[in-house]
């Protein structure tokens, strides 16, 4: 009689992922995507809301200034977000994941709408500064919680779905700009109020991982008997300690490098093509929506570049997907913005750019969570990505201001120069290693922790 051997069936993804993995990543994703709703609406704005504010302040107005003081503005958005993202970074391991992330989306939320009552440039600069304190919270914060939530073979799909989030709110933002940028940018600055409506849902839904809040409370109980180790150093000076200092460096230069070619590009191709309109005399109806339909082309690639990371790095490993988004996004900068384009071709390599750039983001908010353990991942996060904003806040600042004295004004060509520094994210990617298929570090040497192929 033939023996019948039976094996357990194949557990599929639908059965893997619990309820409490989905709600972790639809929270982390709805509030990413709506910092990058209200970020985006500014970058769209900037032009006008320059044009509107500059002579309030007694500053004529003409390309250079606008390249000048409208790069200022968003220097100082991107420092408040280094700051906040430290700042709240740190704290984040030491009070808990979602109630740092609820402080985050009500921040940037109030404060970016705030915007829309500033008189002078230099209301406008302080109101985005505070706005990116708020800002600097969600990605770490998020990428730290969908890490420590979704510990299964997942986790890198995981992280690119929920980056791709303000990708998406960038499309979102470029629409509401389509259909309501006739009602001025005082009132697209308004709409940047509705994260708000986020931290009911964070608060109610989205729960504390249970391995930070054990890291949370070991290290409470440690104090309170007294005990010191290495682990209770202050989270940002262990960065800088054997074993994480060489993580923190690769981490740093991989986000620094990331962050200049996006923020330089995002900042000034809405300019680039206002600049394009007016010399093939467009009107400002015909302006308007070629900016709005490059910056949905380019952020509907973002939405699969951010998606498709963590995909494409399960398959083919972290380190060559790095190099992948880095190359694509070479080529693409140096062939569309030094030289003299249709808009057509505009619209055709916008997107393959988003693709790359976003790509290149979402990689470094993934691979980050897998080299540090979870008493200091939040902070490690932040920190790497923040001191990248850090170097970042002078890059559109720099690319305005080299347009007007260099280059006579030509946004494209200061942007490609600025965008070539990207080449700092390659020799982080050159030290880096491989962490495909490996669990995330834990506090504990001793501990067992999850495999990665199981949920």
């Amino acid at each position: 009689m033939a023996t019948q051997i039976r094996t357990a069936p194949r557990v599929g993804w639908r059965q893997e992922i619990t309820r409490a993995q989905w709600l972790v990543l639809a929270g982390t994703m709805l509030g990413w995507g709506l910092d990058g709703f209200a970020g985006s609406l500014y970058t769209l704005v900037l032009g006008p809301a320059m044009g509107e504010l500059l002579p309030h302040s007694g500053i004529e107005v003409g390309p250079a200034t606008i390249g000048l003081y409208g790069g200022l503005t968003v220097a100082l958005f991107l420092a408040g977000w280094a700051v906040g993202g430290i700042l709240f970074g740190v704290l984040a391991d030491y009070l808990g994941r979602t109630r740092i992330l609820a402080v985050g989306v009500l921040v940037y939320a109030v404060f970016t709408a705030a915007a829309a009552f500033a008189d002078t440039w230099w209301q406008l600069g302080i109101l985005r500064f505070i706005a990116g304190l708020g800002s600097g919270v969600e990605a770490p914060v998020g990428a730290a919680l969908i890490a420590e939530s979704w510990r299964n073979r997942y986790r890198a799909r995981a992280g690119g779905i929920m980056m791709s989030g303000y990708a998406a709110g960038f499309f979102a933002a470029a629409l509401a700009f389509a259909l309501l940028g006739g009602l001025g940018w005082r009132f697209m600055m308004g709409l940047a109020v509705l994260p708000a409506i986020l931290v009911w849902f964070i608060r109610r839904f989205v729960k504390e991982p249970p391995e930070s809040k054990e890291a949370i409370r070991a290290r409470r109980e440690r104090k309170r008997a007294g005990i010191r180790s290495s682990k209770d150093a202050f989270v940002l000076r262990r960065l800088f300690m054997k074993p994480l200092l060489r993580p923190t460096l690769v981490c740093t230069a991989i986000a620094t490098g990331a962050l200049i070619v996006f923020w330089s590009v995002t900042t000034w191709y809405p300019q680039i093509i206002r600049q394009m309109g007016t010399a093939e005399s467009w009107t400002d109806a015909q302006t308007a929506q070629n900016v709005a339909l490059a910056s949905m082309l380019f952020n509907a690639g973002g939405v699969v570049g951010y998606a498709a990371w963590g995909f494409i790095a399960d398959r083919i490993g972290r380190r060559p997907t790095f190099l992948l988004t880095f190359g694509v996004a070479a080529v693409a900068i140096g062939f569309l913005f030094p030289f003299a384009h249709t808009f057509t071709v505009y619209a055709i390599v916008m997107p393959v750019l988003g693709f790359a750039l976003f790509g290149s983001l979402s990689g470094a908010f993934i691979y980050s969570p897998e080299l540090f353990p979870t008493s200091v991942r939040a902070t490690a996060i932040a920190f790497c990505n923040s001191v990248g904003r850090i170097f970042t806040a002078a890059g559109p600042l720099v690319a305005g201001v080299i347009a007007a004295s260099w280059f006579a004004g030509d946004l494209g060509i200061a942007t490609t120069v600025i965008s070539a520094l990207g080449i700092i994210g390659l020799v982080g990617v050159a030290f880096a290693r491989e962490t495909k298929g490996s669990p995330l570090p834990t506090d504990e040497p001793s501990a067992q922790p999850i495999p990665a192929t199981t949920a």
